[in-house]
C-alpha cells in the first residue's frame, strides 16, 4: 500500500499503533508519559531537572541515499545522530517527535520500517517516540527532535565552551570507520567479510555515547562533543566557543582497524574528516583524563592538548614533530566547493 492510498491521518493512526504496541510503558520515560501521540502535543509530568532539547534533519540525497540504506538502518541513524547531541552534553534522552515529509508513492511498509528502526534505537536507550507530523514532499525528509534531562538535579552539563589550556584533548572509541562505510557502499567496494561488515554497521548503525557522555560529566569533564562532521571541523567547534587552539598528534588518532586494513595513507585522512562516527570528543586535565580511561567501558585516548595561540587554530603534526595538513577539514552544509 502507497503512503497516498493510506492518507495523512491513516499513516498516523498506523505509526501510533506501532508505537504503541512496541513501546508500551516498559520504556522509561513513558511511565510519565500523560499523552503521547494522536493529541495537538503530548504531555508528561516534568521534573526538577535541567532540561535538554535538540533537533536534527535527514534530507534524502544530502544526507542520505535510499541505494545505500535500507529504511530501518535510516530510521536507527536518524534518531541516534540525535541521541548523540544529548550523549556530547552528558544527558539523559527520554523524549524524541519525529516529522516525516514523504512522497505519496512511498510504501507503508517502508515507513513501517524507517519507524521501527527508531523505535528499536528508543528502547535501547530509554526514549519514547511521543508524537511528530507527516507531510506530503518530493523527496523524504525526516526530522527529528529529542528531549532529554541531567542526569542529576543539578545544573553541571557538558559544553563546547570549557577548555581551557593544559588541558588534554581526547576522543572515545575508534575514528573513520563510518566514512569508510559510506565509501565501501557507494563504491561497491569489496573487502574482507568481518571487515566489511563493520564499516557497514559503522556507518548504517551508530551506538551513541550516552553512558560515556554521563560518565565524563560525573569524572569532572566540563567539555566535550560529537564527532557528527569530522574530528577536525568539530575540534574547531570547541576551540573557538572556548577561545583557545589546539595541537594534535595525528599517530595518535585511533583509527579504525577495519579503516586502517583497507585504506592505506587515506585512513588519516577519513578518521580526521570523515565525521559520522559519533564518538565523544572531550578536553580535560591530565588527572580527569586518566581517571576517565580508567572507568570507561571503551577505549578512550588522549590525541593532543589545548594551547593557547590564535584563537581556533589547530595544529596538526605527526610524531615527530612534522606538521600536517589534510586535503579536507570535515563536513560543511552550505560549502561551496
Amino acid at each position: 500500500m502507497k503512503v497516498s492510498e493510506l492518507g495523512e491521518f491513516g499513516l498516523i493512526e498506523h505509526l501510533a499503533k506501532i508505537a504503541y504496541q512496541t513501546q508500551g510503558k516498559e520504556t522509561t520515560p513513558g511511565q510519565q508519559l500523560i499523552i503521547g501521540i494522536g493529541d495537538d502535543a503530548a504531555v508528561w509530568h516534568g521534573d526538577a531537572r535541567v532540561e535538554l532539547a535538540t533537533a536534527d534533519s535527514f534530507i534524502q540525497d544530502v544526507h542520505f541515499s535510499l541505494g545505500t540504506a535500507s529504511w530501518n538502518e535510516l530510521g536507527w541513524k536518524a534518531l541516534a545522530a540525535s541521541l548523540s547531541d544529548i550523549a556530547a552534553m552528558g544527558g539523559v534522552p527520554k523524549y524524541a517527535l519525529v516529522s516525516l515529509s514523504l512522497p505519496g508513492d512511498t510504501e507503508v511498509e517502508d515507513v513501517t520500517d524507517l519507524y521501527r528502526g527508531m523505535i528499536q534505537v528508543g528502547q535501547q536507550f530509554g526514549v519514547a517516540i511521543v508524537g511528530g507530523d507527516t507531510s506530503n514532499a518530493p523527496l523524504v525528509i525526516i526530522n527529528t527532535t529529542v528531549l532529554g534531562s541531567t542526569k542529576g538535579r543539578d545544573m553541571h552539563i557538558l559544553t563546547r565552551s570549557a577548555a581551557k589550556p593544559g588541558d588534554k584533548v581526547a576522543v572515545t572509541g575508534y575514528l573513520g570507520a563510518a566514512a569508510a562505510g559510506l565509501e565501501m557502499l557507494t563504491k561497491h567496494l569489496i573487502f574482507d567479510p568481518e571487515d566489511g561488515a563493520s564499516l557497514e554497521r559503522a556507518f548504517l548503525h551508530p551506538e551513541p555515547r550516552i553512558a560515556e557522555g554521563q560518565l565524563l560529566l560525573e569524572q569532572g569533564v566540563k567539555t566535550a562533543i560529537d564527532i557528527s562532521d569530522g574530528l577536525v571541523s568539530d575540534l574547531s567547534h570547541i576551540l573557538k566557543a572556548s577561545r583557545v587552539s589546539a595541537q594534535i598528534v595525528i599517530d595518535r588518532v585511533p583509527i579504525h582497524p577495519a579503516v586502517k586494513a583497507n585504506f592505506g595513507d587515506k585512513a588519516v585522512e577519513l578518521a580526521l574528516s570523515g565525521g559520522e562516527d559519533y564518538e565523544l570528543l572531550f578536553t580535560a586535565s591530565a588527572e580527569v583524563t586518566r581517571q576517565v580511561i580508567t572507568k570507561a567501558s571503551c577505549p578512550v585516548t588522549v590525541i593532543g592538548n589545548i594551547i593557547a595561540d590564535k584563537i581556533g587554530k589547530i595544529t596538526l603534526i605527526d610524531r615527530e614533530g612534522k606538521p600536517f595538513r589534510p586535503t579536507k577539514t570535515g563536513w560543511e552544509h552550505f560549502a561551496t566547493s
